[in-house]
C-alpha cells in the first residue's frame, strides 16, 4: 500500500513537472527570438493570469486544508454517521447540509465515504455527501462570493443547483440503487478498518497530525491549482478571444464546453471560482454555474478515485446522473435567475 502510495504521489509530480516544461517550450519555440521570449507580450499575459488565480485562491487552499485536517483527526465517522437520521428522505437532507459543518475538499472526500459507507452510512446518505459535500460549504461559499463580488447571485445560484442536484440524486439512488457499491468484500473492509484503528490509536500527537495532514493535503491541492491556473493561462493567452466567444455564448455548447473543462481541469472547490471568475466576460453565466457545479461533483482526478473504491456499474450510474441535471439546472438558471 504505502509503495503505491509512494509511486502515485511521484507519477503526480512527474506529470506536473513535465506539463511545466511544456507551458516554458510554448515560448521558447515561438516565432520570436530567444533575447526577445522574457519581453514578449504573451509570455506577460500568461505571467499575469497564472500569478493572480494563484494568490486569489491561496488563502482559501490554506484554510479548506486546515479544516480537513482538524476533521481527519478530531472528527470520528461514527460521530458523523450518529448524525444521520434513518429515515431516508431526512437522512438525504442532512447530508445536503452536512458539509456546512465538515467542509471537506472532493479530494478527500472518496476516502472518507468509504469508511462511512464501511460503518453502516447508507448508500443513498453517503452519495448525496460525496456530491454536496465539497460545494455547500462556507469556505467554498466565502469563495465564490469573493470571486463575483460584483454577481452575488452566481453564489447563490451554485449553491442552489448544488443542492438541489444533490437531493434528486441522492433519492434515485435510494430507490434503484441496491446493494453494497464498495469494490472490497466485508472481510477485507473488516480487517482495513481495524488496522486503520489500531494505528490512530497510537497516534502521540494530534497537533502534529493536524499539521502533517495540512501540510500533506496542501501540496496535493498545491498541485491541481498550479496545473489548472497554467491551462487557464495558456487558453486566456494563445486562444483568440473571438473563438472562445463563439464557442462561450451558445446557450448549449457554452454548458457542455465548461461542463468539459471543469472535468479535466480537477480544480479544488476552494479556488475555482477565481477561474470561472477569469471567463466572466467570455463565457455565459449559466455555463460558468455549470462549471462551478459539475467539477467538484464529477471531474477527472475524483473519477479515477471513485473506480478505484467503488463498482463500474455504480460509478456511471452516479455519472450520468450528475451530468443530466447539472446540465439541465444550468440552462434553466440561464434564462431565469442568471438572465
Amino acid at each position: 500500500m504505502a509503495v503505491t502510495k509512494k509511486t502515485n504521489k511521484s507519477n503526480a509530480n512527474l506529470f506536473v513537472l513535465l506539463f511545466l516544461l511544456g507551458i516554458v517550450s510554448l515560448y521558447v519555440f515561438t516565432y520570436e527570438s530567444p533575447g526577445s521570449v522574457l519581453s514578449s507580450p504573451k509570455l506577460q499575459v500568461f505571467k499575469t493570469v497564472f500569478i493572480s488565480m494563484i494568490i486569489e485562491a491561496m488563502p482559501f487552499i490554506l484554510i479548506g486544508v486546515f479544516v480537513s485536517a482538524l476533521l481527519q483527526v478530531y472528527v470520528s465517522e461514527q460521530m458523523i454517521r450518529k448524525m444521520i437520521p434513518r429515515h431516508p428522505v431526512l437522512g438525504i437532507l442532512t447530508a445536503s447540509v452536512l458539509g456546512i459543518i465538515f467542509p471537506i475538499c472532493e479530494c478527500g472526500m472518496v476516502p472518507a465515504i468509504r469508511k462511512l459507507i464501511r460503518k453502516g452510512m447508507p448508500v443513498h446518505v453517503a452519495t448525496t455527501f460525496i456530491l454536496v459535500g465539497p460545494i455547500l460549504n462556507p469556505v467554498v461559499f466565502w469563495s465564490t462570493w469573493t470571486a463575483f463580488r460584483n454577481r452575488p447571485e452566481m453564489a447563490f445560484s451554485r449553491m442552489g443547483l448544488a443542492f438541489l442536484c444533490a437531493l434528486l440524486i441522492g433519492l434515485i439512488v435510494y430507490r434503484f440503487a441496491k446493494g453494497n457499491p464498495l469494490r472490497q468484500t466485508a472481510s477485507d473492509l473488516h480487517s482495513h478498518d481495524h488496522e486503520e484503528d489500531h494505528s490512530h490509536t497510537h497516534a502521540s500527537n494530534k497537533v502534529v497530525s493536524v499539521m502533517g495532514h495540512a501540510i500533506e493535503e496542501f501540496f496535493e491541492m498545491g498541485k491541481y491549482l498550479l496545473f489548472g491556473a497554467c491551462l487557464v493561462a495558456v487558453l486566456i493567452t494563445f486562444i483568440s478571444q473571438e473563438s472562445l466567444v463563439s464557442l462561450g455564448q451558445g446557450a448549449w455548447s457554452s454548458n457542455f464546453m465548461m461542463m468539459g473543462l471543469g472535468f479535466l481541469l480537477s480544480l479544488c472547490s476552494t479556488s475555482d471560482a477565481f477561474v470561472a471568475q477569469s471567463f466572466m466576460t467570455t463565457f455565459s453565466k449559466g455555463s460558468l454555474i455549470a462549471f462551478l457545479v459539475f467539477g467538484p461533483m464529477l471531474n477527472l482526478k475524483g473519477l479515477l478515485m471513485m473506480l478505484a473504491v467503488f463498482k463500474t456499474k455504480f460509478v456511471v450510474l452516479l455519472s450520468l446522473l450528475v451530468f443530466v441535471f447539472v446540465y439541465a439546472g444550468s440552462i434553466i438558471l440561464e434564462y431565469t435567475v442568471l438572465k
